[in-house]
């Protein structure tokens, strides 16, 4: 299933609102540098692969926005390093 990306900019977090729920991406913005924090799905939708589906949507509008990620969050840090070639987004030292 497609779940439209929100960049709730308020709450500074990437969501899918799915049902009454929310999987989200947390993120902090740092003039043209983002830094995503904390992914979190709600228990009842885990192993659906809304995770990926949110970090691929949420890397595609970084992207977009010309923004360099430094990844501190360990899920995108690991979806990044399974999907190569979101590579060129993260900030190099």
């Amino acid at each position: 299933m497609e779940y439209e990306l929100i960049n709730n900019e308020e709450d500074r977090r990437y969501e899918f609102q799915i049902d009454d729920v929310i999987a989200k991406i947390e993120y902090i913005r740092s003039g043209e540098k983002i830094y995503l924090t904390h992914t979190e799905v709600p228990i009842e939708l885990e192993g659906k692969g809304i995770a990926s589906s949110l970090a691929k949507k949420a890397l595609a509008d970084i992207q977009e926005k010309g923004l360099k990620l430094v990844p501190l969050c360990p899920f995108v840090n690991a979806y990044i390093r399974r999907h190569t070639e979101w590579e060129v987004l993260v900030l190099k030292d």
